[in-house]
């Protein structure tokens, strides 16, 4: 996995013209069962991918943390929602709260677990986001999110091989 996690940085920047390309020729003409393809890709990969063997979106990235997860993991933790923000939490450009610093502050080095599991970040148990509905309405996240997850790259390839778009020039030399 270490060596997995190394190379994606570059897997997924040598991919991401190819994959913006790809996703916005989808975006034109969306396949119907889009959302069920993705659905089934998703749950093919995480059939065989397990998340505490790598635990790279707690050491690198930040959820958005809502107002609902603000308030749950506060009481969680048995602090007032201003204390918990101050200590953990920072509005980005973007104007979202998210984590101050990276690796998240809730995240155990030592077996790639989470110490707020239960009532973590919505976002955080949606990741990589490759299985919601309305998928192609997020592909820009998931594009970024290949340069994170080596499940969301997996995914992303797969689905290129599932669902080849061929354009229309190839089509007329056909």
């Amino acid at each position: 996995m270490e060596k997995r996690l190394e190379q994606l940085p570059k897997l997924a920047a040598d991919a991401k013209k190819e994959n913006q390309k790809y996703f916005a020729r989808l975006k034109k003409r969306t396949p119907k069962n889009l959302d069920y393809v993705m659905q089934e890709l998703h749950e093919e990969e995480f059939e065989k991918t397990d998340c505490l063997t790598c635990g790279n979106c707690c050491k690198t990235t930040s959820p958005i943390f809502t107002d609902k997860d603000i308030e749950r993991i506060a009481k969680h933790q048995r602090m007032k929602v201003a204390d918990f923000q101050s200590q953990y939490l920072v509005r980005d450009e973007d104007d979202f709260m998210v984590l101050k610093t990276a690796p998240c502050s809730f995240f155990d080095e030592s077996d790639n677990t989470c110490f707020i599991y239960d009532v973590r970040p919505k976002a955080c148990a949606e990741y990589p986001h490759t299985n919601r509905k309305k998928f192609i309405g997020i592909t820009d996240l998931t594009i970024d999110n290949t340069a994170v997850c080596p499940a969301a790259y997996s995914i992303v390839e797969n689905l290129k091989k599932k669902l080849p778009l061929v354009s229309k020039e190839k089509k007329r030399r056909s």
